[in-house]
């Protein structure tokens, strides 16, 4: 059963604002969904109609079962949600915003206290969770929110910008910690970021999102095939012969495409036999930030969308 499901999903502003048009995708249980798309592309929009905070102008959708625009508040039972921006209580110490919100959940004040001292040393806040959160920095705030979010163990997770602010020790804590609920707890996992490079890293599958429209949605080698399923190969060499189609970066480095790994030892073997001298050789399939661009050219000249 799928986990979210967006089926022609649209909202509109003000009757000539379209912020989503017709998007439509699903998502099962575990996944890590990155929804990818520069600031305005309706990102966070998606995330308040999944939610139960707008409604949609058209389309539906269902997280778990549940119509969240119906029934909101068996929405925010089994959901998390985790903004750039977390508003928690700076009089409270972070153990005691955990377990205040644990019983806003509706759990119980022995295991809201044992949750929140797992959560706090799963976060590399354990020293921390005697002070009060005014005294928090930006990153410690931002992982104290996640903790927040998962006090309720909950089914799907919404994360904005999950690392900003954080530094690379903190991302990385972060980062394994989303793995670890996808693959060990079955959490469905929707991440919103414009950080393609990132999203890479850790999602499982993706949705490439601008102005409202819905590019492509699927794993990398799904949305490879939709643009080039192919390698780029750089060779830096003293001759290429001519009749291998390629095209010259630099002094002595060239570019060439090929289908697969297959392809790249008959190239090499016909540069040695004609006397040409090798120094390097790399290979790279097209990056999530490359297709995303391709697909966005795509749409401009009027492609597939």
């Amino acid at each position: 059963m799928n986990t979210v499901i967006a089926d022609r999903l649209s909202k509109t502003y003000a009757q000539t604002n379209k912020a989503l048009d017709q998007v439509s995708f699903s998502l099962g249980k575990g996944e890590v969904f990155g929804f990818l798309g520069p600031n305005g592309a309706g990102k966070t929009t998606m995330v308040k109609l999944l939610n139960g905070m707008l409604e949609p102008t058209e389309g539906s959708c269902l997280v778990c079962g549940i119509d969240p625009a119906v029934h909101p508040e068996k929405m925010h039972r089994i959901a998390g949600v985790v903004t750039e921006h977390a508003q928690m209580y700076d009089h409270l110490t972070g153990y005691e915003n955990l377990v205040f919100y644990g019983t806003l959940f509706g759990i119980d004040g022995s295991e809201s206290q044992t949750r929140a001292q797992i959560l706090l040393k799963r976060l590399g806040l354990n020293d921390a969770k005697d002070k009060k959160l005014a005294a928090y920095s930006t990153g410690m705030r931002q992982r104290l929110s996640l903790a927040r979010a998962m006090i309720h163990r909950p089914e799907v997770l919404f994360l904005d910008e999950p690392t900003s602010g954080l530094d690379p020790e903190s991302a990385q804590s972060v980062n394994q910690m989303i793995k670890q609920l996808a693959k060990e707890d079955g959490t469905t996992v929707f991440l919103c970021t414009h950080q393609l490079r990132y999203a890479q890293e850790i999602c499982s599958s993706y949705g490439l999102i601008d102005e409202g429209v819905l590019l492509a949605q699927g794993t990398i080698e799904q949305l490879r095939a939709m643009v080039f399923s192919g390698m780029t190969v750089t060779i830096r060499a003293d001759d290429i012969p001519a009749e291998i189609l390629s095209h010259r970066t630099g002094v002595n480095e060239y570019e060439i495409s090929v289908e697969s790994e297959e392809d790249i030892p008959p190239v090499i073997r016909q540069i040695v036999d004609q006397g040409g001298n090798i120094y390097r050789v790399t290979a790279k399939r097209m990056s999530l930030e490359e297709i995303y661009f391709a697909l966005i050219e795509e749409r401009k000249g009027g492609g597939r969308r």
